[in-house]
């Protein structure tokens, strides 16, 4: 990935314009619930400041719709964000325009500009050349560091590229890159990715991708039971995809030939109902009852899984094991999670990919004990997925 970053790029006296990721979750009284991405950005945000430039934010919020909309408004973020840098944060109440500019063209070195949400304007999603001109009149050099947006072909994580140079990685994304990318590219073997999560149809692409690359492959979460199903055991009232059924028949067939390890669990976590509350049992993933349905994976497997995890070099990670938002079906994603930390431990890259594994091991409180967390959990799948990430790729190449 021989893209230009921020290390690479003349700074002194210039207006950084940075793409991030504030799309952070806010309460009916517009109070930030998780400041995670805010802080994620606060590296990038010190260090092009420390090189001499001022510094001009961009990011969207939620789903506006294409029109401004005070429900979504950044400005809760340009406070909080003041807070994380010990600095004054300006808001700027639109990001393009006659106002937006005269703000950034008067910013001194170590200056923070944060504009308003980019999707009040239809022309962010839309990747209009237009919109993506107007940022870019805004700076003199180009950042992204807004990995959980660069599998979207917008204006501003794609469009702006093309009117400002050099455009450069900021240090979330280049950690993201290298961490991601090595997993993809040139992982260290034993190589073994885990999958969760309800469904196979939102992984296939995953499952495909790593399955030439990977050496193991571990199956949980929901999607273990159109596995088993298509192995022709009985799954009781347990998550099943009808017309994926071939499919898991094809992938089960695709590892045995390219002499690939899939292992599905060997005992699950069974309850009647899909709640909490519910009375479970463990059982063999070949005894489930035909009254109840699978919810997490069970002790024997945590084992098996655990074995497979500490003998590799390199693990990615992601979707949860069971349905770990209640507590008694939570056990086998928090001993995965566990396995991990133990695994970096005795050297191994350990790679979270996002979405709820990230949600789970944070959680969890071991977010710190692996080697990455992704903060992106659609351009992290994507990645994984061996596709091209727009605004990764719009971004300028060394030499």
């Amino acid at each position: 990935m021989n893209k230009m970053t921020i290390r690479d790029a003349i700074l002194q006296g210039k207006r950084a314009l940075v793409r991030v990721d504030f799309n952070v979750p806010l309460n009916d009284r517009m109070e930030i619930t998780d400041d995670t991405r805010i802080e994620a950005s606060v590296p990038t945000i010190n260090t092009l400041i420390e090189r001499g430039a001022s510094v001009i934010l961009m990011s969207h919020l939620g789903r506006p719709k294409g029109a401004a909309d005070p429900a979504f408004s950044l400005r809760p973020v340009a406070a909080r964000l003041a807070q994380l840098l010990g600095r004054p944060v300006d808001f700027a109440p639109d990001c393009i325009g006659g106002d937006v500019e005269a703000r950034a063209a008067g910013l001194r070195p170590g200056d923070v500009l944060l504009l308003e949400n980019l999707r009040f304007h239809p022309g962010e999603t839309a990747n209009d050349p237009q919109f993506a001109q107007a940022l870019a009149r805004l700076g003199d050099v180009y950042v992204n560091d807004a990995f959980g947006t660069a599998h979207r072909a917008h204006a501003s994580t794609e469009g702006v590229a093309h009117f400002l140079s050099p455009a450069v990685a900021g240090l979330l994304m280049e950690k993201e890159i290298d961490y991601l990318g090595r997993a993809v590219g040139h992982p260290e073997r034993p190589y073994l990715a885990i999958l969760g999560g309800a469904k196979i149809s939102g992984k296939i692409d995953v499952i495909s991708n790593l399955l030439e690359k990977v050496d193991t492959l571990l199956i949980g979460g929901g999607m273990m039971f159109t596995f088993l199903k298509a192995q022709g055991r009985e799954i009781g009232r347990s998550l099943l995809e009808e017309d994926r059924l071939e499919l898991a028949g094809q992938i089960l067939d695709a590892a045995a030939k390219g002499n690939k390890q899939l292992l599905l669990p060997v005992d699950t976590v069974a309850g009647r109902e899909f709640s909490n509350e519910t009375d479970f049992l463990t059982v063999p993933v070949s005894e489930i009852p035909a009254d109840m349905m699978g919810l997490d994976i069970g002790p024997e497997t945590v084992a098996l899984f655990e074995k497979h995890i500490l003998a590799a070099k390199t693990v990615v990670w992601n979707g949860p094991m069971g349905v770990f938002e209640m507590p008694n079906f939570a056990r086998g994603t928090y001993a995965v999670a566990q396995a991990l930390v133990r695994a970096t431990q005795n050297g191994a890259v350990t790679v979270i990919g996002g979405g709820d594994s990230a949600a789970a091991i944070t959680q969890a409180g071991l977010e710190h004990q692996v080697s990455h967390v992704s903060t992106g959990g659609g351009a992290s799948l994507e990645l994984l997925e061996g596709k091209t990430l727009p605004g990764l790729a719009a971004l300028s190449d060394r030499g």
